[in-house]
């Protein structure tokens, strides 16, 4: 059971989750609505929501299936594409290493762009010895709304055709664009979120969205250098 600063550390997740929560939801939607139209069963669809929780990984897996790609170019695809959160790992590894292994395993499990972002915020505050529950309650909140609204998708998308033609996709890009904008707040910053998407667009061709993971690591670099010169000359002074 929780005690009271780790039942309150669970609920500010969950909380702090719900205006991202609410930019997937018709993501979750479209999902459940297209999965079916791919070849996938009403049980594959759920499952895979329940046990790959990877919003942008799934529609891509749908994609191949419609084409019947090949298994081998199914996984490698998918292995790409969730390469950045090798990033986010890297980023928060410091704050959870501490943790056993099972706690570790849920919230590697449960790392998303989304909540990447909350616990990014969460962990800038200076008392972190139960930031993991918030973490926790973070992904609590997004686990259950992507499974569940995946599933009205299907019903849904069963008894309204032709969904996908209503630009619910466009919910995302302006969830990632409320992620973005609380970490504009330094010439570094800025600097790295703009490189990231001059880069992304530049290298928007390369196959198996590898631009994306391109432009993220120059975004870093350029971030963490103007961070580096910015410092070296506050040093100087």
């Amino acid at each position: 059971m929780f005690n009271k600063t780790q039942k309150r550390e669970f609920l500010g997740g969950g909380k702090a989750a719900l205006p991202l929560v609410l930019g997937a939801i018709p993501f979750a939607i479209l999902f459940g609505t297209l999965a079916p139209t791919s070849g996938l069963s009403a049980l594959a669809t759920v499952a895979m929501s329940v046990l790959v929780f990877a919003g942008s990984a799934q529609f891509i897996v749908l994609a191949l299936i419609a084409v019947q790609a090949p298994l081998e170019m199914i996984l490698l695809t998918t292995f790409v594409v969730n390469l950045r959160h090798v990033l986010y790992a890297t980023a928060l590894v410091e704050h959870v290493k501490h943790l056993s292994l099972g706690w570790r395993a849920i919230l590697a499990f449960g790392l998303t762009d989304e909540s990447f972002a909350n616990m990014s915020q969460r962990y800038l505050q200076e008392d972190k010895r139960d930031a993991h529950y918030f973490y926790l309650g973070s992904i609590s909140c997004f686990y259950t709304t992507w499974v569940s609204f995946t599933i009205l998708g299907l019903f849904l998308g069963s008894l309204i055709p032709d969904m996908s033609s209503w630009g619910l996709e466009f919910a995302m890009s302006v969830t990632f664009i409320g992620m973005v904008v609380p970490y504009m707040n330094s010439k570094a910053m800025i600097s790295a979120i703009f490189a990231a998407g001059i880069s992304s667009l530049a290298f928007a061709h390369l196959p198996n969205k590898l631009g994306l993971i391109v432009s993220a690591i120059i975004g870093v670099a350029v971030g963490l250098t103007i961070s580096q010169l910015a410092n070296r000359q506050v040093s100087y002074e």
